[in-house]
């Protein structure tokens, strides 16, 4: 194999098929994959989920992850946010001539990881590549396919009042990941990326609770702050947070003085929000802490202050968390 990608690469000849060959069918290949059609013949039943997302991210490598994954497990979690099984993938790749065939080893094996990880199967993609100067290194589109759980009703029109908000762990990690690699901020511990894959968690709070669980969603671009007014805009409910049980690692927090930002709306790539009765919150808690101690009740669904987000701190002040406005954080998926 050269040294770097080349454009004869995306020419669907020789050498094209040179690269699916030793990289991507060796890596990825199963019993849909390796009949290497331009399409996928899949066997689903029941109803489906499906998603489809991009992802420029910048740096490709960050501490904690690396684009590839990333691409895997930012589907697999949308399409588990939907309260369907992910099973099925799409993978493809924009790669800029002159990008390192080493760095392009290193990301298929991360989807390989990812994928066996999520207990997915990649079964179709494309692969493009553009001249240098066209394109910043390597780009990723990926969609995926999942069938929705029986008991699984999930959307913003069963969320009522007095339903508890959950999320998973703590926030922030992997926006600031991304910025401390970027700005070279150095810290007594190194803050890594959250990018993980969550789908076995929210079939484990389907599978105990059902309709139950009546709201998921992960705070990626726009962090929590987003996904909590995307809520009470589309409920015309309100929400009330509890500062000091959302939990901010130190030395994210850290970086996020330094940069001037604020927690509540840097991006975060295996943080979810799950909203759910409160009779069950204790218990959704505890599933969820058995993976991630920072697990935490943050507050709940009010008529009071409809189509508004109050956080109030430890001390009893109170603030409004509004919308984002404008782009905080460029390119951090």
């Amino acid at each position: 194999m050269p040294e770097s990608i080349n454009l004869q690469h995306g020419s669907g000849g020789e050498k094209m098929t040179e690269l699916l060959n030793n990289l991507i069918f060796k890596n990825l290949g199963n019993e849909i994959l390796n009949k290497k059609h331009d399409g996928a013949f899949l066997e689903l039943s029941g109803r489906l989920a499906f998603s489809s997302d991009s992802f420029v991210v910048s740096p490709i490598f960050f501490k904690g992850g690396n684009i590839g994954e990333l691409a895997v497990f930012g589907t697999v979690n949308d399409i588990s946010m939907c309260g369907a099984e992910p099973k099925y993938l799409s993978l493809s790749f924009i790669i800029e001539e002159g990008f390192a065939m080493e760095d392009f080893e290193k990301i298929i094996h991360s989807i390989k990881l990812a994928t066996e990880k999520a207990g997915v199967q990649i079964v179709t993609g494309d692969t493009k590549v553009v001249e240098r100067g066209k394109g910043d290194k390597i780009y990723i589109n990926t969609s995926g396919i999942g069938v929705i759980y029986d008991n699984a009703k999930i959307g913003i029109e069963y969320i009522k009042p007095n339903q508890s908000i959950i999320i998973n762990r703590d926030i922030a990690s992997h926006g600031m990941a991304i910025m401390s690699e970027r700005e070279g901020l150095k810290f007594d511990s190194e803050i890594l990326s959250d990018t993980k894959n969550l789908n076995f968690e929210i079939k484990k709070l389907i599978e105990n609770f059902g309709a139950k669980i009546h709201f998921l969603r992960d705070a990626t671009r726009g962090g929590l702050a987003s996904v909590l007014n995307e809520i009470t805009s589309e409920s015309n409910l309100g929400i009330h947070l509890f500062e000091e049980k959302i939990l901010v690692q130190r030395q994210v927090k850290s970086a996020c003085e330094l940069l001037g930002l604020d927690p509540m709306y840097v991006a975060n790539e295996g943080t979810f929000l799950c909203v759910c009765d409160d009779e069950i919150a204790d218990e959704v808690l505890e599933i969820l802490q058995r993976v991630n101690h920072h697990a935490s009740k943050i507050g709940y669904i009010t008529e009071e202050h409809a189509g508004k987000v109050i956080m109030e701190s430890a001390f009893g002040g109170k603030r409004v968390v509004n919308p984002l406005i404008g782009e905080q954080l460029p390119r951090i998926c």
